[in-house]
């Protein structure tokens, strides 16, 4: 329940909510925050904020200040590796990845959590790297005051299956680098994947223990992929060959290696020549050429669901047509753009 006061009588009155003020192109946010107990010197800001009345507010047993319904939610969205502060304001509390990882979404209960009138969360994208201390989503109570049982209601929906909101932790692999091609296998031209691929796997906290070089010949291929896996590699990452022109025997070799799945072919451009395979659990990855001319390929898309632990075979590279061309911008702003979302 609210009871009305005017501004003249409101000094020694503690703030029942926030108030916001607003300064175009500069500042928005609380102006006072809700406990403030209001003086004299107050009284003129908050005219100029367009209060002539304040507000007492005498909550029922079935009701909820929107401070306290926030933190509710906020607790009920965050699975793992989501931190928060119960710091609500406004009625808002922002939601940040406590690690670096991939954050994922439930999108679909997103949706219905958001369905409850009076309630709301939005969130970064699923399957999107993120960084430690980085805000990936925001919930409110849009009320100042409402019932309990929406945001028991909302809250009921949001923990399930541990939370709407996870970052995924990345895990420490130790990759194998097979580059293949008779030009780089005899020295014609200079090998130039190694490094770009080096890059990729060592900016997402694993590394490169092996780097072989191998022919267009399939039993060569798979006589290095075979190696690779006997030294301990558990992430292997094979380029060139992916195309279908009949000297590109790398798929040839990557079955005769032993791979128990292979799925080529990816709904993204640049990158639609890729493939994912595995041996008894392990990854492979075969980058096309496209990896040599495109910062941002199908691979960058991939290989962080791959550290998350995801497996990824033909329903995952078909969903990836949803936002899987490139825009091919002057300046790479990936993961900030519209790829892969």
């Amino acid at each position: 329940m609210k009871k009305t006061i005017k501004l003249k009588d409101a000094v020694g009155t503690e703030l029942a909510h926030d108030i916001t003020e607003i300064r175009p192109g500069e500042f928005k946010g609380p102006a006072f925050r809700k406990g403030h107990v209001v003086c004299n010197e107050d009284i003129c800001h908050l005219q100029r904020l367009g209060k002539n009345h304040l507000y007492l507010i005498d909550l029922e047993e079935d009701e909820i200040h929107e401070n306290e319904a926030a933190a509710i939610l906020a607790r009920a969205l965050s699975g793992e590796g989501i931190t928060w502060d119960n710091d609500a304001s406004e009625g808002k509390i922002k939601l940040f990845a406590d690690r670096d990882g991939l954050l994922t979404v439930d999108a679909g209960t997103l949706a219905e959590f958001n369905m409850i009138e009076e309630v709301m969360c939005a969130s970064l994208q699923n399957n999107t790297p993120v960084k430690e201390g980085e805000q990936i989503a925001a919930t409110r109570a849009i009320p100042l005051i409402m019932k309990r049982t929406p945001i028991e209601a909302a809250a009921a929906i949001a923990s399930r299956n541990g939370g709407i909101l996870n970052v995924r932790a990345l895990r420490h692999a130790k990759a194998g680098l097979v580059i293949t091609g008779n030009e780089v296998y005899h020295g014609v031209i200079n090998d130039r994947f190694a490094p770009i691929l080096t890059e990729k796997i060592t900016s997402l906290g694993s590394e490169v223990i092996g780097l072989d070089f191998a022919p267009d010949k399939a039993e060569a291929i798979a006589m290095v992929i075979s190696s690779d896996l006997k030294k301990g590699c558990d992430l292997l990452l094979v380029s060139g060959g992916m195309s279908v022109d009949p000297d590109d025997v790398t798929r040839q070799g990557i079955r005769m290696a032993g791979a128990t799945e292979v799925y080529y072919g990816a709904a993204v451009l640049p990158g639609a020549m890729f493939l994912v395979a595995y041996f008894d659990g392990i990854p492979l990855l075969g980058v096309p050429a496209c990896g040599l001319y495109h910062r941002t390929t199908v691979l960058d898309l991939v290989l962080p669901r791959i550290l998350s632990g995801e497996h990824i075979g033909k329903l995952e590279l078909a969903a990836l047509g949803h936002g899987g061309l490139c825009r091919d911008c002057l300046a790479c702003n990936y993961p900030r753009c519209s790829f892969g979302k």
